[in-house]
């Protein structure tokens, strides 16, 4: 019988909470019932994500218990995105590690959606932002990708914002709800030093 699947090595079971000026990453609590429930009534998120699309009480709080099994599981970390300032809930996102994704070529991945009602405020900007640095500085990820499909321009915007760059169009590459759906792959790595840069760059002479 297989072994039930693991967290990432080295990884604490509890959530951390990671803070900025603007969002606070965090815990899903049932207090975030009301978000999900708004969140179950948008025509798209229910069909890229594990948000029910019934706006029942009772799928909601299912959705929020799922949020905390990720970790144990091995999914990855799963957050409310919070408003720093009032503690709401106002969207979600999560880091998925891809298990050795340069063998596999299973990536790392972040995916995130903000709600109805709190869009175009600058959330998932900053949500992102200090996802991709606590991933590739406390996680140590040299490579994170996000798919976003060509029409999303606010979603793309969002990643370019966070320093990822475009790398290339995948055709049918996720399906979404009945249809396979072009993706956009974007992309952030970490940086060699410039020291390391001039070490590899290539020899003249």
């Amino acid at each position: 019988m297989p072994s039930a699947p693991r967290a990432p090595r080295g990884t604490p079971l509890v959530l951390p909470v990671l803070r900025s000026s603007r969002v606070t990453l965090r815990a899903f609590t049932p207090a975030d019932v009301v978000l999900i429930q708004s969140a179950s009534q948008d025509p798209l998120i229910p069909l890229i994500t594990s948000v029910p699309a019934s706006p029942g009480q009772e799928e909601a709080l299912a959705f929020i218990t799922r949020q905390h099994h990720r970790l144990e599981s091995g999914a990855g970390w799963s957050f409310a995105v919070a408003d720093a300032a009032t503690g709401a809930a106002v969207g979600q996102i999560g880091l998925w590690p891809g298990q050795s994704s340069r063998r596999t070529g299973n990536p790392d991945t972040i995916g995130y959606w903000i709600g109805p009602g709190h869009r175009k405020q600058g959330y998932a900007g900053e949500a992102l932002k200090l996802l991709t640095e606590w991933g590739m500085t406390v996680r140590q990820m040299q490579r994170i990708e996000l798919y976003i499909e060509p029409w999303n321009e606010g979603s793309w915007r969002t990643a370019e914002s966070a320093g990822y760059r475009r790398d290339r169009l995948l055709p049918s590459w996720q399906r979404i709800g009945t249809q396979w759906r072009d993706m956009y792959r974007y992309l952030r790595t970490v940086e060699p030093p410039e020291t390391d840069r001039r070490k590899t760059g290539p020899k003249i002479g």
